[in-house]
């Protein structure tokens, strides 16, 4: 099993920013991407950033972010955050931490999730 514990949501004003963090543990041994979804109230869960723990070099995002969220790992491999810049209205979610074997950006593809943290955007 594998435990995902984020952290970092708050509430800022548009045009701010968050740094959203998410530690892996356990049996990390099996995981190649970690992810960042998103939901928002009656919305589905979309994805917003991932990238490779294993190279560390691959990362991806959708146009709805691009340019504006930037995934990295920390100092440790299972370690990464999510940094969000120039938020709007509708970047408004709860944002979960996501990890599994495969990369692609869909959530039927993670097997770990975490407990997610609520960001909200608004004047």
């Amino acid at each position: 099993q594998v435990q995902l514990v984020e952290s970092g949501g708050d509430s800022v004003q548009p045009g701010g920013s968050l740094r959203l963090s998410c530690a892996a543990s356990g049996d990390t041994g099996g995981l190649r991407c970690m992810a960042w979804f998103r939901q928002a109230p009656g919305g589905r869960r979309e994805g917003v950033a991932r990238i490779n723990v294993v190279d560390n070099t691959t990362t991806y995002y959708p146009d709805a972010v691009k340019g504006r969220f930037t995934i990295a790992q920390g100092n440790a491999k299972y370690f990464v955050y999510l940094q969000m810049n120039s938020l709007k209205v509708e970047d408004t979610a709860m944002y979960y931490c996501a990890a599994g074997p495969s990369c692609l950006l869909t959530a039927a593809n993670y097997h770990y999730w975490g407990q997610g943290t609520q960001v909200t955007v608004s004047s």
